[in-house]
């Protein structure tokens, strides 16, 4: 949705009226929001060098597509550096074992969940959007209609790279009957495939 927001200083009120940009249907909505979170947004905005309009549709999107079914399918927040350390205590056996055994229904079923449906585009779409929302770095090349490439650039070490490479093959396999070579190192993650 692509908005633009017009504030009444004296209310605290944002409007978010119908702006034409490409072929996207916009709708106006009204919000009251506290003082503090609009001086917020707006300090925020400045920072990101784009306008509290878009921060906020940002936002909004990144809730509705992500943060809304983070407690419902089962995520937890973990930090970083302690993950790294869990996660790094285990050995490529045991990580292949966890990621066959629990972490590939885990991740279909959140898939599906979260995106209604379980085909290719769908899937993808909510395994980049994952990514992101994990602080990876994601290059999705999309050099015709057919061809895919994925590059993700990760600081979670080689444990956390073989999990997904083994669920990303069994899920490429088992659900939409096709071999996809996935390579891996400590920091990156890629696989390519036509359609």
């Amino acid at each position: 949705m692509v908005c633009e927001i017009n504030t009444n200083l004296k209310s605290s009120r944002y409007i978010l009226e119908r702006v034409s940009s490409n072929t996207k249907k916009t709708s106006t909505i009204t919000f009251r929001l506290d003082e503090n979170t609009i001086k917020r947004l707006r300090n925020e905005s400045g920072n990101r060098q784009v306008s509290t309009n878009t921060l906020v549709n940002q936002a909004l999107k990144q809730f509705l597509d992500w943060g809304m079914y983070e407690s419902t399918v089962g995520f937890v927040m973990i930090n970083k550096q302690v993950f790294i350390h869990v996660f790094g205590k285990l050995n490529q056996k045991e990580i292949i074992r966890v990621a066959t055994g629990v972490g590939k229904d885990e991740v279909k079923n959140m898939a599906l969940f979260m995106r209604g449906k379980m085909d290719i585009q769908s899937f993808l779409s909510w395994f980049e959007l994952r990514m992101i929302n994990s602080s990876v770095q994601v290059s999705h090349i999309h050099e015709d209609e057919n061809f895919h490439r994925y590059v993700m650039k990760h600081e979670l070490g080689k444990n956390w790279s073989v999990y997904h490479k083994t669920i990303l093959e069994l899920i490429f396999e088992e659900v939409f009957n096709r071999k996809i070579d996935v390579q891996i190192d400590k920091t990156m993650i890629s696989f390519e495939f036509s359609e």
